[in-house]
């Protein structure tokens, strides 16, 4: 809840939200500068001009044909996930949104090295995107591990909110499904709250298997594996935008 008398959650602080910390860690190598320099560039998403609307299934012009469908994943971390379902899903398009360099660098090198031709990059905070892509253009969408921000007065600078709920719902088709995973069960919480607020959005889990257990399909993530490390649990959460 706000700490502010009068203003409503979240959407008080909305326009000052910065959702991620810092841009770029250890130096570049030699490869991944390569890389950050030959390959970004032709994979980067670049915003049409005049808040113009942006097509998702334009796109892949490496792909023989239009993608099947198109999934966003909202900051890949280390893009181990995307990478993972690019390659077992080649006719579907992915975008994946990180403004970190050293975690891009690293999903380049999995696109060069398995020779990935469906996936694109936004390496800056996805709000602009979001708010370019068309209603009902996505067929999934992912947040996984964000950052916690776990301090009350940072908790501002989560992704999550009614705001951001309601744009994901917006983008995803009918059926569409957002999946989010954290180890940090307040932040599960925080979700599901703002979540069953969300008039377009639906919990599709029927019991708790479905919320402990990995989603179908699940490659894993670095960060998954040093929350098990730690032994914080992880809480995966699955919603399906409801009909229009």
């Amino acid at each position: 809840m706000s700490d502010i008398p009068g203003r409503s959650p979240d959407t008080a602080e909305e326009p000052e939200r910065a959702f991620f910390g810092r841009r770029k860690g250890k130096r570049l190598r030699g490869q991944q500068e390569r890389r950050r320099a030959d390959l970004l560039p032709a994979l980067r998403i670049v915003l049409p001009e005049k808040d113009a609307p942006l097509d998702p299934r334009t796109l892949f012009p490496a792909l023989p044909s239009p993608p099947d469908a198109v999934w966003l994943e909202i900051g890949f971390g280390g893009g181990e996930h995307l990478a993972a379902q690019a390659a077992a899903h080649p006719g579907i398009g992915f975008i994946g949104a990180e403004p970190f360099v050293n975690g891009v660098v690293k999903l380049l090198a999995a696109i060069e090295e398995r020779g990935l031709r469906n996936v694109r990059i936004r390496d800056e905070d996805v709000t602009a995107l979001l708010a370019r892509l068309p209603d009902a253009s996505l067929e999934r969408v992912y947040l996984l591990y964000p950052d916690p921000w776990p301090k009350r007065r940072q908790r501002k600078r989560r992704f999550v909110s009614d705001a951001s709920l309601a744009e994901i719902g917006r983008v995803l088709k009918d059926g569409g499904l957002f999946r989010f995973a954290s180890d940090i069960g307040d932040y599960a919480g925080w979700t599901l709250a703002r979540a069953a607020r969300c008039p377009v959005l639906t919990w599709t889990a029927r019991g708790a298997p479905d919320w402990t257990q990995p989603f179908p399909g699940w490659p894993g993530t670095r960060y998954e594996a040093k929350a098990l490390e730690a032994g914080r649990r992880p809480t995966y959460l699955e919603f399906s935008r409801v009909p229009r």
